[in-house]
């Protein structure tokens, strides 16, 4: 038998319209630090309906502004200094994965000494335990694909260092989470794809991940069957409800038990030189080379068969199935020309991207179907490019 653990500590109010259920639970604190990114929260409604349902709850809040799509440390620290100044004692996130994932650090650090980066475990990071447990977190996720609502990770950047981490400790799972599909229906085609296809990668590398045991293959799979049927309709439709609504879905499930290989840190390498590159797009980016050079060996061939009749293949027959199902999405859902060029990635940059794998942190490279060689990932980066 298999051996793992299972622990989710978070309350999901899940489905359309539960925002306006927050002001029923049984909240965490007094007074709220809401933290936002840009102005789109404002622009549909998101945020005056989350202070109205605090208002309703009798709790006061703040809002802390500006969140950077990939969340700096300096992020974190300002909007720590924000809780401290103003007497906060939770914290709120409205937004997608970016949000989430500073908001949980910004909570981390309410509670501890010194910077965020003491307690990341890249390169130059201080690779601490913290002392104290993170002020309570309220995540209200208004994107599907980070599932930074159901877990503990959080990505945070550092650009004087050109490292993109992950920071997870215990306490960083929100208390509450709220994952309504009415809040995603203002995402715009390009950035559903995206998001969508995070929490496919999310799921496949679960999939593929050999330490996968069937409790976490349960809900990617289920996932991986989900994307594949709804993400092209909410790609088409951004009003499609039922298509948001299992997006939604789809996301959380890969949330509930996410095993990340080296493609997330694949990822992540390329992030840290160019942080303006949005995280689904690099994973698309570098997808098909990456589940190829393992098909191509047949080192994942039943797993990669698995996802393939997920996806709708009748009599899946190898790995390569599920590499012709998964260009067939990315083609579908408008991605198929995204190229690493167009994001400012030269071919000779990629010589720098192994060595830079090691530093920083996004998944387990002991997880993949085989061990792979510096050699093997600067293959897969130029097979990548374009």
């Amino acid at each position: 038998m298999y051996n793992f653990n299972f622990f989710m500590p978070t309350k999901v109010l899940f489905g359309a319209g539960r925002l306006n259920d927050l002001h029923n639970e049984r909240l965490p604190g007094k007074k709220a630090l809401i933290t936002i990114g840009g102005q789109s929260v404002k622009k549909f409604g998101y945020l005056e309906r989350l202070e109205n349902q605090l208002d309703m709850a009798g709790v006061a809040h703040l809002l802390f502004e500006g969140i950077r799509p990939n969340p700096t440390r300096q992020n974190v620290m300002d909007g720590t200094k924000a809780v401290r100044e103003n007497g906060c004692d939770f914290v709120i996130a409205l937004g997608g994965g970016s949000i989430m994932d500073c908001t949980k650090c910004i909570a981390l650090m309410a509670a501890n000494d010194g910077d965020i980066w003491d307690y990341s475990l890249s390169e130059t990071g201080g690779k601490k335990t913290p002392a104290n447990p993170a002020i309570p977190i309220i995540c209200i996720t208004t994107s599907a694909g980070t599932a930074s609502e159901v877990d503990i990770a959080a990505v945070i950047s550092d650009d004087e260092a050109d490292e993109k981490t992950g920071i997870f400790f215990p306490s960083m799972f929100p208390v509450i989470s709220v994952v309504d599909c009415d809040l995603m229906m203002s995402v715009p085609p390009k950035y559903t794809a995206y998001q969508g296809m995070d929490a496919f990668f999310h799921a496949s590398e679960t999939v593929v991940n050999t330490k996968v045991h069937p409790m976490a293959e349960m809900f990617a799979l289920k996932t991986v069957e989900l994307v594949a049927k709804y993400l092209p309709r909410a790609v088409k439709d951004g009003n499609d409800k039922e298509a948001r609504g299992f997006m939604a879905l789809a996301n959380t499930f890969a949330g509930y038990y996410m095993m990340c290989t080296s493609a997330h840190t694949i990822e992540h390498t390329m992030g840290s030189f160019h942080p303006d590159l949005v995280h689904g797009a690099g994973l698309i980016m570098t997808a098909h080379a990456y589940y190829n050079f393992f098909a191509e060996r047949k080192a994942a061939e039943e797993p990669m068969m698995k996802m393939a009749k997920a996806m709708g293949v009748e009599n899946p027959t190898s790995g390569k199935d599920f590499i012709n199902a998964l260009d067939k999405l990315i083609a579908v859902i408008g991605c198929g020309d995204l190229k690493m060029s167009d994001a400012g990635i030269t071919y000779d940059e990629l010589n720098l991207y192994p060595a830079k794998l090691h530093e920083v942190l996004g998944g387990d490279t002991s997880a993949d179907p085989l061990t792979l060689s510096d050699e093997d990932y600067l293959t897969i980066y130029q097979n990548a490019w374009r």
